[in-house]
């Protein structure tokens, strides 16, 4: 009997395979929602995302996925096992980039015409606080403890530091021309904001609010108006920051200690948004232009394959 017993235990685990993960990828032109098996690297699901979908993120548990649908004016919410759609949730004019609470809720959204950032009850579906900001409200970045979330403004080239429980400005940081994206380094001691027209990516010290030092970037044979910085991520040891260069087709690998670029790795066509694979071993980009994405292997920072997806692509999420 313990013999037909281990043989059945040892059937049943070979039988039961290991979870893939998905990856999801808004396609702003296409209004649509690519999704891959993070395995296997195949398509396995496309579903409407709404008009003109570009933010898009997971909630902390990977249950839900929330969708920019700046054309129709508000976030869009699906399963992201069914992919059924959820009760939307409301927002001002032209909703482009977000970021949730590290609870999960709220949800702080950047809405460029209106020169405001709407905070959202993702849970009642209601507005909590519309904040006041600069023009072109774009880019949102949440501190690991989540007591500041900062916006970049394109027009004004500014990063306000908004107290999430004041709803209030505490301080504004002048950077480079059209800044579009703000992330925070794991331990919070850090803030990049990238500037797309200016060329460059601010540290900042939060706690001062003082830029600590601007990376600037330079690839032979690419024109200095093609190096064009937009989305970041970090490793959350810290070590190495990489930055999407738009136009210039590359992706920056930057030391996380003396940030300076270390590296330049040629991806698709317009390199948008970044996000890392949930164990941090890969890292996939979006290219509007090739309409693919790039998977990026962050141990050894080799391109290892590209993917086509939808019509121009703009973010991308993974979950487990």
């Amino acid at each position: 009997m313990m013999m037909r017993l281990t043989g059945l235990m040892a059937c049943l685990c070979t039988a039961s395979p290991a979870l893939a993960g998905k990856i999801f990828v808004s396609n702003e032109k296409g209004n649509d929602i690519t999704v891959l098996d993070s395995e296997s690297l195949e398509v396995i699901a496309t579903f409407p995302g709404g008009q003109r979908p570009r933010g898009i993120t997971a909630s902390p548990d990977g249950k839900w996925l929330y969708v920019c649908a700046s054309d129709d004016n508000l976030v869009r919410v699906f399963s992201t096992d069914t992919y059924e759609e959820q009760p939307t949730l409301p927002s001002g004019p032209d909703p482009e980039l977000f970021v949730l609470h590290p609870s999960g809720n709220p949800l702080y959204i950047a809405n460029e015409d209106d020169n405001i950032v709407t905070v959202v009850d993702v849970e009642t579906r209601t507005v909590l606080a519309e904040v006041p900001v600069g023009v072109e409200p774009e880019g949102m970045g949440v501190s690991p403890d989540g007591t500041i979330v900062v916006n970049t403004s394109e027009t004004t080239n500014m990063a306000h530091f908004i107290d999430t429980t004041t709803f209030e400005i505490t301080t504004n940081v002048l950077v480079d021309q059209r800044p579009r994206f703000a992330q925070f380094t794991d331990d919070g001691r850090h803030l990049l904001v990238s500037a797309e027209i200016g060329g460059t990516v601010s540290v900042i010290d939060p706690s001062a609010g003082q830029i600590e030092k601007k990376i600037t970037f330079e690839v032979p044979g690419v024109l200095p108006e093609a190096l064009q910085p937009v989305g970041i991520r970090v490793t959350k040891d810290g070590s190495k920051a990489y930055v999407a260069l738009g136009p210039a087709n590359r992706v920056a690998v930057v030391n996380g200690e003396t940030w300076e670029v270390e590296d330049y790795l040629l991806v698709g066509q317009r390199v948008w948004q970044l996000a890392f694979s949930p164990d941090e071993k890969y890292l996939y980009t979006t290219n509007g232009n090739s309409n693919d994405i790039s998977v990026i292997d962050v141990a050894t920072d080799e391109v290892i394959r590209s993917v086509q997806v939808g019509e121009q692509p703009w973010g991308v999420v993974a979950v487990p």
